[in-house]
């Protein structure tokens, strides 16, 4: 908050200049209009002696209108650069985050936040700042005038002035808490609709819609429920405010009364300009009061930005290594993991992968029965995942010492469902790249993925619109889909998480070629199922219950581990030879 604020330097000191301004344009109004009542009933004067004093009147008014509406067109300017900075970086944040930051927490609640709160805070910038600088400046002109022209009201002012900031603060703390509150409940709703949208069919299908329908009916109640403790808030303020006002003027009234009519000690001209001067003093409060609660409305959304700029990947400032970019080299690197330890909460899932090695090239197969934590294994070998202790090594290195960036320019990671984007056959495939491509290399990586004749076979070709999620695409074609992005950025470390399991025999064999001939340059590690990918493997890394058992060759974990002859005889009977 306080780099956006003396981001707003500049502006603040226009405010406050304008403040002044207007502050001798109230003061001035009112002296011209005292003057002219004077004149007129009390002196009964002929108009044509007040027309100067009129028209100057009309300048004033008009001065301090245009000074008004350029305080708050400032203000405005003020929430859109606001707004704009903090956008702007949310959305640095979430494009630059690494990818264990970016797979934690709801997406709908992050849309919430880079959305809902940005635009919350507009408050903060465009009516408290603007009536914050008023009422630094205005209320001690009004101030000086009244003292100079009767103490005892100026006294009475003084006094009564401080309960309205007072009942300000203590309404603004729990204000801002509230705030806070609307808006976790608006990221948890958020959250909760978006996830219900993408796994829509899962709920129908699995009977769930209308628990799920639920929970959302939950999550919106709980929000309109922090929205309308907010406004309850609200009405006491105004209601609270309004008592204050009323009051401090009826006594400023009374004490006038009684100068002008009993004790005679006073002239109308002076109690007149008192009593116009009095409300604009108490006015200026009361709005100030109001802009406050705006403002700690707008704090509690500034500070969900806030949050959300400072999370981090777990690691302070002081803990994360330098990070360099990989050698400008297409060789496969090596890879080690050294005393690696994962858990993904206390009391939960440990694996413990301890130290291993992969030579440059090697075809690396990964096995186990199902929750063993062969893909969470994977996951931490591609870097998803940062190690609890221990670390991963990549050409001797550190990955966590590696720019992400350049880590992943040399890494495809190919799952059973590879996600595929709304836009054209032709784009789906260039995402591979990371670069700009010609038509050319796209169906180059389609041949090569066994891809070109389903493109041929659509209407407009590669310029065929595919739907999210893949809509109209077979679980082969998209398998194939995922390999052409491989195959256009050519990595020099392929990780897969058996994508043939579930394809029938004549894709799985296309498949597998494709996946040979990518693998030919580069290192290759495997979450395998199919015992003809176990068999191909260098070295077979065998896992059960989150612990690495053995490694070696087929034939060697045949011969010395029962679990692994166990797992391939099961494997043989159930056909995946």
């Amino acid at each position: 908050m306080s780099e956006l604020v003396s981001a707003q330097r500049k502006h603040l000191v226009l405010l406050g200049g304008m403040s002044l301004a207007l502050g001798a344009a109230i003061a001035g109004q009112a002296a011209l209009l005292a003057e002219a009542v004077e004149r007129i009933f009390v002196q009964s004067a002929s108009f044509s002696s007040v027309v100067a004093i009129l028209g100057a009147l009309l300048g004033v008014m008009a001065a301090r209108t245009l000074l008004s509406y350029g305080n708050g067109r400032i203000g405005l300017r003020m929430a859109a650069r606001a707004k704009t900075e903090m956008r702007a970086a949310v959305l640095r944040k979430l494009s630059n985050a690494s990818v264990p930051a970016a797979l934690s927490g709801q997406t709908g609640g992050k849309v919430s936040v880079a959305l809902d709160a940005v635009d919350e805070a507009d408050s903060y910038f465009s009516q408290y700042m603007p009536r914050m600088a008023e009422a630094a400046v205005i209320p001690i002109l009004i101030l000086i005038v009244v003292f100079a022209e009767h103490m005892n009201s100026g006294l009475i002012m003084l006094v009564t002035a401080p309960f309205i900031p007072i009942f300000m603060v203590l309404v603004g703390l729990r204000t801002k808490k509230k705030s806070e509150e609307k808006f976790a409940q608006l990221a948890e709703f958020s959250g909760t609709f978006l996830d219900s949208l993408q796994g829509l069919v899962s709920l129908k299908i699995f009977g769930r819609a209308y628990r799920q329908q639920q929970e959302i009916e939950r999550s919106s109640l709980a929000y309109r429920d922090a929205t309308m403790g907010i406004l309850r808030i609200a009405f006491t303020n105004t209601f609270m405010l309004e008592s204050i006002v009323m009051l401090g003027i009826g006594i400023v009234a009374l004490e006038l009364a009684l100068q002008l009519l009993v004790f005679k000690s006073l002239s109308f001209h002076t109690a007149f300009l008192i009593l116009l001067l009095v409300p604009e003093f108490y006015s200026l409060l009361k709005n100030t009061g109001t802009a406050f609660h705006s403002g700690r409305t707008g704090m509690g959304a500034v500070r969900k930005v806030e949050e959300l700029l400072a999370e981090d990947d777990g690691m302070g400032k002081a803990d994360k290594p330098e990070t360099a970019a990989l050698q400008p080299i297409r060789m496969p690197p090596s890879i080690e993991l050294r005393d690696v330890r994962f858990r993904y909460a206390p009391d939960s899932f440990e694996l413990v992968a301890g130290s291993m090695s992969f030579g440059p090239g090697e075809q690396i197969a990964i096995v186990g029965k199902s929750g063993s934590g062969k893909t969470t294994l994977l996951h931490l070998i591609a870097g998803l995942l940062k190690p609890a202790s221990g670390e991963v090594l990549v050409n001797g290195r550190p990955l966590a010492g590696y720019d992400e960036a350049s880590w992943f320019d040399r890494v495809s990671y190919i799952t059973q469902h590879p996600y595929i984007f709304a836009g054209t056959f032709a784009d789906n495939i260039a995402i591979g790249a990371g670069r700009d491509v010609s038509r050319a290399e796209i169906a180059q990586a389609a041949e090569a993925a066994g891809l070109a004749g389903v493109a041929a076979e659509l209407e407009q070709g590669y310029d065929t619109f595919v739907g999210e999620g893949g809509r109209g695409l077979s679980g082969g074609e998209k398998q194939r889909l995922a390999l052409a992005r491989a195959f256009l950025k050519r990595p020099a470390v392929i990780l897969f998480d058996e994508p043939t399991v579930g394809l029938d025999l004549h894709t799985e064999r296309v498949l597998q070629r494709s996946i040979a001939e990518l693998a030919s340059k580069a290192t290759m590690i495997t979450v395998a199922h199919r015992l003809y990918t176990i068999r191909q493997a260098d070295r077979i890394l065998f896992m059960d219950n989150g612990a690495l058992l053995d490694s070696g060759r087929h034939d060697e974990l045949l011969a010395r581990l029962p679990q692994y002859a166990e797992m391939v005889d099961a494997g043989r009977k159930g056909g995946l030879a």
